[in-house]
């Protein structure tokens, strides 16, 4: 199966088809995020949603400054309109769209209709944008206490919230990504195996998500090679999260592809053993 991944992923350029997913992304990414927040509001209103996504901000680190984009992204989320979200639906559509371009190249059959295929398959994923955020900010909330501002310290409490944070996401994730391997990019596997492809690739995204997390503890100053710009260095920063995350992405999605054309072999039948094959051309149908 790893030469098969290897192969698959030989059809093509995987930096390029990172590239080209990033692109999208950044037109999408926002979008879902807010879309997410909003969803919040559905069960608590539009004060107490607020009010609970902001304790989250506890578990941002503080260093980078992502704290202040943090409060933003909640307030407007939550406050957004009907006519709003139903138009940001067409920017978030672009992912869609994004993960299909990058995966058609490396796929053996052709691929007809390749942007609206995947802006509507996309789509379908709304319908687990609620209960999923919901789950995450009820996991992130009981995390609040395991947080040096929450009142924990010690090596324990850092390891119990980094686990609790990275189960989480794995397991959420997983769900998103079986339906983006089985319906938004091309080769539709089987079930089965569109939910094992999506699980490993999930372990990977969610443990760089994690990376990503200490990044932010760091404190360096990202807009150093831009003239002191911190805004257009923690752009170019998430691009590259977002770029590197999509190299995970296209390679699980080899793998998920690798896994199903693996099991196809094995569900062949075998040859009869009486049917040997010794070489002499078949025999001419008789004429009329």
């Amino acid at each position: 199966m790893l030469r098969d991944t290897g192969r698959i992923l030989g059809r093509g350029d995987l930096a390029g088809a990172a590239g080209t997913m990033t692109y999208f992304a950044a037109i999408a990414v926002v979008p879902w995020v807010l879309l997410a927040v909003w969803s919040t509001t559905w069960f608590d209103g539009v004060d107490d949603a607020e009010r609970r996504l902001l304790q989250l901000r506890i578990l941002i680190p503080p260093e980078m400054g992502a704290r202040p984009v943090f409060d933003t992204v909640v307030h407007t989320g939550t406050h957004l309109g009907l006519l709003g979200v139903v138009v940001m639906l067409f920017p978030a559509s672009f992912y869609g769209e994004g993960l299909r371009r990058a995966c058609v190249p490396m796929h053996e059959c052709s691929d007809r209709l390749t942007s609206w295929r995947g802006r509507v398959s996309m789509m379908a994923l709304i319908v687990l944008v609620p209960p999923l955020t919901w789950i995450y900010v009820r996991v992130g909330t009981e995390l609040i206490g395991l947080s040096p501002e929450g009142g924990a310290d010690g090596w324990g409490s850092f390891a119990l919230r980094v686990w609790a944070g990275f189960t989480s996401t794995w397991l959420l994730m997983s769900v998103a990504l079986t339906w983006v391997f089985r319906a938004v990019t091309p080769g539709r596997p089987r079930w089965w195996v569109a939910v094992v492809g999506a699980t490993v690739t999930a372990s990977f995204v969610s443990g760089f998500a994690q990376g990503f997390l200490l990044f932010l503890s760091i404190g360096i100053d990202v807009g150093i090679p831009y003239g002191g710009l911190r805004v257009v260095g923690g752009v170019v920063a998430v691009g590259l999260w977002l770029y590197v995350m999509h190299i995970l992405i296209i390679t699980g999605w080899a793998l998920t592809q690798a896994i199903d054309l693996h099991h196809g072999r094995t569900q062949q039948p075998a040859p009869h053993p009486d049917a040997v094959d010794d070489g002499s051309p078949p025999a001419a149908a008789p004429s009329r």
